[in-house]
């Protein structure tokens, strides 16, 4: 369907809210606030994340150096490797909920206050 309306203007177009400074940013990167989130992450996410590859890397070389404990029955036709192999699942998982449940409690409201405060210097 044609109309005969012109386009609204340009200006009204740009909704964009106002994008703080580069100086801003790194007012802010600089900021005891802002290296207090940065050590709440680091201290929740580097430590999980070494234990969960050590983990991975147990499971890998038990695989390869340790074929008659994983063969191991445990019950059935399940055997270690399987009961291991599923646990890194189960791990996996577990992480992802441990760091939303952290994120959600430490993270969020830390980034939350600094970006609102960036938006309303801006």
């Amino acid at each position: 369907m044609a109309t005969d309306a012109p386009p609204p203007p340009e200006a009204s177009t740009d909704i964009r809210p106002a994008q703080p400074t580069t100086e801003a940013f790194t007012a802010v990167q600089e900021s005891a606030e802002f290296g207090e989130l940065r050590r709440s992450y680091r201290s929740f996410a580097f430590p999980l994340t070494i234990a969960f590859v050590l983990w991975y890397l147990l499971y890998v070389l038990l695989s390869n150096y340790a074929g008659g404990f994983m063969g191991t029955k445990v019950y059935s036709n399940i055997n270690v490797a399987f009961v291991l192999g599923l646990a890194q699942f189960v791990t996996t998982f577990l992480i992802a909920w441990f760091y939303s449940r952290h994120a959600a409690a430490k993270l969020d409201p830390k980034a939350e206050a600094i970006k609102s405060r960036m938006e309303a210097d801006a």
